[in-house]
């Protein structure tokens, strides 16, 4: 049994301090996924409140069919996407205006990340940044693994474009 796996099945009767722990552990990594697709410290905060008491509240169902990493990505995706359609227009992240100063290469890669969609920006994510297979992101967002592998093929394509990449 891995260090998880005894975690979850007290998470799972009910040992909040369980839960706890396998939230820390992963909390880095969900942060970085929340903040890449809403952009807005605050944004990311909400949705991460929201994603650890879903998945507080259905713990219990959790049967181990995925890796719990897994599970607490897509609910903090599907907490994301939830939060993003209750936005207002005037609020979307690609309505941010286009020019700009450049600082350094950071702030270019984050407004390049800006302006792809909320399901491009986690197939960077979850494949590029935080190494998970096709399979494992498509488990996460609840798409084919193919349509993560476009998605990402599409996000590359548009992030080159917007960083004047020459590989276009």
């Amino acid at each position: 049994m891995t260090i998880d796996a005894g975690l979850v099945d007290r998470a799972r009767g009910g040992d909040r301090e369980a839960f706890a722990v396998l939230v820390r552990q992963h909390d880095p990594m969900l942060r970085a996924l929340a903040f890449r697709m809403l952009g807005d410290r605050h944004a990311m905060d909400d949705a991460l409140q929201d994603a650890y008491l879903r998945a507080f509240r259905s713990i219990e169902s959790f049967r181990g069919g995925s890796a719990i990493a897994t599970w607490l990505y897509r609910i903090v995706y599907t907490s994301c996407i939830d939060q993003l359609r209750r936005r207002r227009p005037l609020e979307e992240l690609s309505d941010l205006p286009a020019r700009h100063e450049t600082i350094d290469e950071g702030i270019d890669l984050a407004r390049a990340m800006s302006e792809l969609t909320p399901q491009h920006r986690a197939a960077v994510m979850l494949v590029d940044a935080q190494g998970f297979s096709y399979d494992e992101a498509a488990r996460i967002t609840g798409v084919p693994a193919g349509t993560v592998k476009s998605r990402l093929s599409r996000a590359h394509r548009i992030l080159r474009d917007s960083l004047g990449g020459e590989n276009k």
